[in-house]
């Protein structure tokens, strides 16, 4: 990613659910410190303002982030429905803030909430069916935007094609990649192949404005075939996931055979880690929103508002067109 100032050098502001997640003030505050103290972040405190003031105190950092209270926090068990109808929520007060004050979004609670919160906020870009998760995975050969990553469960096949569109957006303004190659994600390379809604995708695909690779297995998503995996979020979700313990899991491994120095095992293991990529960006909306992980720590939370900083800074509209949608997204 690209550095995170504004043209005229100054981060783009963020703005912190700090009740979000599974641990809240006690990892949001120190990442949010740690956000402005070693990247110059500029960071804004939503939730309980007594919890989120003892922890600025307790990190030495009382007065140092500007702190706005909320009355309400989101259960991460609390579905997206659910989470809109509380309009005093951090989440939700969070979001407002954002849009008014041109900043970005960062929250670790629960995915369902923050997707439906920040599309009632910020509202889709002109064109956009429904907004997807998009992370950047690692490769051998550089990096794999995976999309969607948790957005929507149960898209139609115009919101999949869309989807790639908006993965190509982030692959080239994000990741620098001139030309993207997309893949859809399917049990068999061979065209035809999967359930109707991959089929139904597959057949829309081809008429989008972007060079479509075809389908892709579960295995190519690691191994560099595409610059862009485009799936249903429920499929998106579990394969981050399982990527994510089968990298964890594997390294375990190895390092009880002994036969690979720790330190480079530490360094693979730090590429998949939540402390590394910080988030998933939403795409498709009017701003710029991170998901972070509901377990992540205080240096998870610090990145994610290092990255939401940098994506803010590079948001801009790129043209959507083709037979399922058209109008700008980003």
């Amino acid at each position: 990613m690209g550095g995170c100032a504004r043209p005229g050098g100054t981060p783009r502001p963020v703005v912190l659910d700090a009740m979000g997640g599974d641990h809240g003030p006690a990892e949001t505050v120190p990442g949010a410190l740690a956000a402005r103290r070693e990247h110059g972040v500029p960071v804004l405190l939503v939730g309980w303002a007594e919890d989120v003031r003892r922890e600025l105190r307790r990190h030495g950092g009382d007065g140092e982030v500007e702190v706005v209270h909320a009355d309400d926090a989101v259960p991460m068990a609390e579905r997206g429905s659910a989470a809109a109808a509380r309009p005093d929520s951090s989440l939700m007060v969070g979001c407002v803030l954002a849009r008014r004050r041109g900043a970005s979004l960062v929250s670790a609670g629960s995915t369902g909430a923050v997707v439906t919160c920040a599309v009632r906020a910020f509202g889709r870009r002109e064109g956009v069916l429904r907004p997807a998760l998009a992370v950047a995975l690692p490769t051998s050969a550089g990096s794999t935007v995976l999309v969607d990553a948790g957005g929507t469960a149960d898209p139609t096949a115009e919101m999949l094609a869309q989807f790639a569109l908006l993965g190509v957006s982030y692959a080239r303004n994000v990741l620098g990649v001139a030309d993207p190659s997309v893949g859809l994600l399917s049990i068999g390379a061979e065209p035809g192949k999967g359930n109707r809604l991959a089929r139904e995708a597959a057949g829309l695909l081809p008429g989008m404005p972007v060079r479509f690779h075809g389908n892709v297995e579960g295995h190519d998503v690691l191994a560099g075939t595409v610059d862009v995996v485009v799936t249903d979020g429920f499929t998106g979700n579990v394969v981050l996931k399982n990527i994510e313990g089968c990298v964890r899991t594997t390294l375990d491994m190895v390092a009880g055979a002994g036969i690979a120095p720790p330190g480079r095992l530490a360094e693979v293991a730090r590429l998949y880690a939540a402390d590394t990529h910080g988030g998933a960006a939403l795409l498709g909306l009017t701003g710029t929103v991170v998901v972070g992980h509901g377990s992540s720590r205080s240096a998870a939370i610090a990145r994610a508002c290092v990255v939401a900083s940098e994506l803010g800074a590079e948001d801009g509209p790129v043209p959507v067109g083709g037979r399922a949608s058209a109008g700008p997204v980003a």
